[in-house]
């Protein structure tokens, strides 16, 4: 049974007769005659009635006209499993993201893909915002990014990690209560990053419920804040992610009112993306899963202070 046969039979039964048939097929009449014939020699059963009026297919015709759609979707399904398995081969991925992610998911994430796909370079562009990662997805120069949720509707984006707020204190803090109170906060000198897009929600969230705390918000790095902790020189609030590595000797506590950041991943809407980038995606869901699975990060740490 030929390909060109499987064709002549399911583009008769769609146009009703043999030249409309030939005319879909690029072919010649007599071809497409010639096929249907060889076809039903083969099976030993007529496929269609031919009159004046076109061609009908037999009950055994409409059958195996049947048969034969299904023989051709599968012919399709196993070419573009074909073409996604060369275009798998090579090419890249760029990921757009903020130091923390960078630096404590990506590697991870970046290992398992290269196992799957060793041939796929993944690149990644670090900003230090998720403004000016949201700008790197419209200028083209990434095909990921690693955003706070909720996106401008530019974006297609869902949620990947939600990264709760801690306070660090130095180590021989002596808290005098097992809950953490903004008046505890106010005793130290309180650090935080400068008010920018990233730092913004923290700020406000620290002056709508404790407005007599004054922070100082000159340090740019997340690893200097915790240094100065770890030192006793002042009080840290980073979300736990970026406070990672914590020193085990620096105390780690839940705000009072908690606060945490949605990290979401985003790509642009309109964006026309290779095989590649899906199947990246697809790798950054089986993570996402298992952030939702164990919940907060904060799990690791297993304090009293923090119940």
């Amino acid at each position: 049974m030929k390909l060109s046969q499987l064709l002549a039979v399911v583009a008769v039964a769609d146009n009703g007769n043999f030249s409309e048939a030939a005319l879909e097929l690029n072919l010649s009449q007599p071809a497409v005659s010639h096929a249907i014939a060889t076809l039903e020699d083969s099976l030993g059963v007529q496929l269609f009635l031919r009159g004046r009026h076109g061609a009908v297919a037999t009950p055994a015709g409409e059958k195996i006209v049947h048969h034969a759609r299904l023989a051709l979707e599968h012919l399709e399904m196993m070419r573009k499993e074909a073409n996604l398995h060369k275009s798998l081969h090579g090419g890249g991925v760029r990921i757009a993201s903020f130091r923390s992610v960078a630096t404590h998911i990506l590697p991870e994430v970046m290992a398992d893909f290269r196992s799957c796909y060793p041939e796929i370079a993944v690149s990644i562009v670090e900003r230090p915002s998720y403004v000016e990662i949201e700008q790197t997805l419209r200028d083209g120069q990434a095909d990921i990014g690693f955003t706070y949720s909720p996106t401008p509707s530019e974006f297609e984006a869902w949620e990947f990690l939600r990264d709760e707020y801690v306070v660090l204190f130095p180590p021989q803090t002596k808290i005098s209560s097992n809950q953490m109170t903004w008046e505890n906060i106010a005793q130290y000198p309180l650090i935080l990053l400068p008010c920018l897009p990233c730092a913004q929600p923290l700020h406000t969230h620290v002056k709508a419920h404790a407005p007599y705390i004054s922070a100082h918000s000159s340090i740019q790095e997340d690893s200097t804040i915790v240094s100065l902790v770890c030192k006793g020189l002042a009080v840290g609030m980073l979300p736990y992610l970026a406070a990672k590595p914590i020193p085990q000797e620096v105390q780690v506590f839940r705000l009072p009112n908690p606060l945490e950041r949605v990290i979401a991943v985003a790509t642009l809407v309109d964006a026309l993306h290779s095989p590649a980038v899906f199947a990246f995606l697809e790798t950054l869901k089986k993570y996402a899963a298992v952030n939702t699975k164990q919940g907060n990060s904060l799990n690791e740490y297993n304090l009293m202070q923090m119940v």
